[in-house]
């Protein structure tokens, strides 16, 4: 009798497919335990945990990952709902300037109420830029033509602004601007030399006589380099002659020495 001959059996070449799954699902979870161990919400953190051990025990590790991918918590199909925290945006930049803008607005409005009589016969401009509120003090409010003393007349005014400035934590910056017609006296040299006297003495005002902490204010001078108006008219020159008291937001503040 003729015995059969044994065929060999042949190889699974697709066993290392096994393998190779177990590999992706480690290291998914490797990942998405360092993910929640980033988080500095632990209660965020113990979602992600619940839901990895979820996923893991079931056949969800497609719909994990992208529920993932897709930020908001999603509900995935199955018969156990995996919850994904939603992660938070940071704001954009219309809803921050917004933020910023609102942080001085009752500073703006009682200063507008305030200094009425001075906004309506052209001495003082208030408004609110990016970086702050901004209260521009005309040189023909605060100072005689190319000098750096304050008359006494503005006092009552500039007592005002100190007032508000007093009661709020941020720093304060005062900018002296001048127009473009060159000066050369034996005291200012130039337009840099006048623009910076003038800041500094309106410092030493708010510090000696109404007694704003030194160490929020800051002082600078800009010249003819930063104008409101074209320096072509008597009545544009008359706006670039000017002290600004700036009330620095967060933005503002970003350029300050320690910030």
């Amino acid at each position: 009798m003729t015995r059969k001959k044994k065929h060999p059996e042949h190889e699974n070449h697709e066993r290392w497919l096994v393998s190779y799954a177990d590999f992706i699902t480690l290291l998914f979870a490797f990942f998405v335990v360092m993910f929640a161990s980033s988080q500095g919400d632990k209660g965020k953190a113990q979602q992600v945990s619940d839901g990895v051990k979820k996923a893991l025990e079931g056949d969800n590790i497609t719909a994990m990952v992208a529920a993932m991918i897709n930020g908001p918590t999603k509900e995935v199909p199955g018969k156990d709902k995996v919850q994904v925290p939603e992660v938070a945006k940071p704001p954009s930049d219309e809803v921050r300037r917004e933020q910023q803008l609102a942080e001085l607005m009752p500073s703006l409005r009682v200063l507008s109420g305030e200094l009425s009589q001075e906004v309506s016969k052209g001495e003082i401009e208030i408004r609110m830029t990016d970086r702050g509120l901004v209260v521009s003090f005309a040189q023909a409010a605060l100072f005689p033509s190319g000098e750096d003393f304050i008359s006494t007349n503005a006092y009552t005014s500039i007592g005002k602004v100190a007032a508000a400035i007093t009661q709020l934590p941020n720093r304060v910056r005062l900018e002296g601007h001048t127009d473009s017609r060159p000066i050369n006296t034996p005291r200012f040299h130039s337009n840099w030399d006048l623009s910076s006297a003038r800041a500094i003495a309106l410092l030493k005002i708010l510090t000696e006589k109404f007694a704003v902490p030194s160490n929020k204010l800051s002082v600078a001078g800009y010249a003819d380099t930063a104008p409101l108006s074209s320096n072509d008219t008597e009545a544009g020159r008359g706006r670039n002659r000017r002290v600004d008291i700036i009330v620095l937001n967060e933005q503002g503040m970003k350029g300050e020495p320690g910030k």
